[in-house]
């Protein structure tokens, strides 16, 4: 963990001038899953800033996306939010017009309980798909939660919970570090467990936006009380979600409603980050506010980097019926678009995750994937081993394409462990990428096929 950062409890409401709450409003209905089949679980949360805060988002890139995601990014543009409202229970996704007259019904029903622009509140939804919105509960569930507002860490846990559908626990985070000799704060909340491999752009639009490179649904909420003006805020929300959430998988499915959106408020009273302190290529524009100092834009970046990793981490590790959690690490390939197409077919094999699953080191269905993925591959360089997670240690099973003497009792140790690092060297350039995954279960399957003679069994 960066130096400079304080990891701290309140999670989203953590920053200065930000209140949630969750609230239980019985939006789930019969079929929405045995993530959603909890009995009176939080399924309505709301995050509110007390003044107008820049925004940035990140959406989906899957070409059929729900209705809350079509509002969010349309919305983005504009730069400036109030509010969020997200439920669980139900994604809002192929629900046609009245899918979005009732997602920009719940956005004018918050914009109504704090006399606010309708356009300044963003909406989030999870749950089954092609199921319309139970509005009558809905609007319950906004006013009793506009009432139950907080400040402290209580609050910020029951929003978490709000947000929930087949995670079996809240995730969350906050760090506190100074940015221009001001105490910032940055905290988030998210979920996600099944339907898991986000590719999230800007705009929703292909290919998803990776500075750096390059599902249920997974979403995520960040608030900040830092000063950074929007397009500013979406270069380094970009960037963050380039190295983690854009690096993460489950099942290898992209959801339909996959949401990151960030508010900064302003608040901690730093000099104003702009768009020629995250990315300068961006804009000449000079700032009308004090100047941040140099470094600035890299502490922030650094903090909100941090927040995202762990967020995404978290919704590996709680992936439903997982039980191991590798990161897999390209290294020598020729191109970027190499290693990360290598990265992500060896993280999405079916085989080689039950193999994980078993403890089984096979690296023949390893390099299998690798031989299948678009990336180019030459059988008699390739290196594949492991270590214990962050390790320059490796325990080589393969080298140069043959063999190694490594003995299978050593390599059955070294992926025996709840976390290794899988090292795949393709020794034919420089480009490196890596992905988080996790192990295949039966649990897994059991979760997931449902019984169709019982549909509370049927999942999103």
């Amino acid at each position: 963990m960066n130096p400079t950062l304080k990891e701290i409890s309140g999670s989203i409401v953590a920053p200065q001038g930000f209140l949630a709450s969750g609230v239980f409003c019985d939006i789930k209905r019969l079929g929405t899953g045995k993530g959603s089949n909890k009995g009176p679980k939080r399924d309505l949360a709301l995050i509110v800033s007390e003044v107008p805060a820049a925004v940035a988002g990140m959406f989906t890139t899957n070409q059929v996306c729900a209705a809350p995601v079509k509002v969010c990014a349309a919305r983005i543009p504009q730069g400036l939010a109030q509010a969020v409202v997200v439920n669980s229970g139900n994604a809002n996704a192929c629900t046609g017009k009245q899918g979005m007259k009732d997602a920009l019904a719940m956005t004018a029903l918050v914009a109504k309980e704090f006399h606010l622009p309708a356009e300044h509140v963003f909406v989030g939804s999870t749950g089954r798909i092609g199921v319309t919105m139970p509005m009558a509960n809905v609007r319950a569930g906004i006013r009793d939660a506009a009432q139950l507002l907080g400040n402290d860490a209580a609050h910020a846990a029951e929003a978490a919970e709000a947000i929930m559908t087949s995670d079996t626990k809240a995730k969350q985070v906050a760090v506190e570090f100074k940015l221009g000799g001001k105490t910032v704060r940055i905290g988030g909340i998210c979920k996600g467990a099944g339907m898991i491999q986000p590719g999230m752009s800007a705009t929703g639009a292909r290919p998803a936006a990776a500075p750096a490179g390059l599902h249920a649904t997974m979403l995520c909420f960040v608030t900040t009380d830092a000063a950074i003006e929007a397009q500013a805020l979406q270069s380094a929300l970009q960037e963050a979600v380039a190295q983690s959430f854009n690096r993460i998988t489950v099942d290898g499915d992209m959801s339909t409603n996959d949401t990151v959106l960030v508010l900064a408020n302003g608040l901690a009273g730093n000099p104003c980050l702009v768009a020629d302190d995250v990315r300068p290529e961006l804009t000449s524009t000079p700032a009308v506010l004090p100047l941040a100092k140099p470094g600035d834009a890299k502490v922030f970046q650094a903090a909100l980097n941090h927040v995202c990793l762990e967020l995404a981490k978290m919704i590996v590790r709680d992936g439903e019926g997982v039980t191991r959690f590798v990161t897999v690490r390209v290294n020598g390939a020729k191109t970027f678009a190499d290693a990360d197409a290598a990265a992500r077919a060896v993280a999405n094999s079916a085989l080689v995750k039950t193999s994980w699953f078993g403890g089984d080191p096979n690296w023949g269905r390893i390099i299998d994937a690798l031989g299948y993925s678009p990336a180019t591959i030459v059988e008699e360089k390739v290196d594949i081993g492991y270590s214990a997670p962050g390790s320059r240690k490796v325990l080589w099973s393969l080298r140069r394409g043959q063999p190694t003497k490594a003995k299978f009792k050593a390599l059955c140790a070294a992926v025996a462990g709840k976390a290794f690092d899988l090292h795949l060297n393709l020794n034919l350039g420089k480009a490196s990428a890596l992905m988080y995954a996790a192990d295949l279960t039966e649990e897994y399957v059991d979760f997931n096929k449902g019984d169709v003679s019982d549909p509370t069994t049927l999942g999103g």
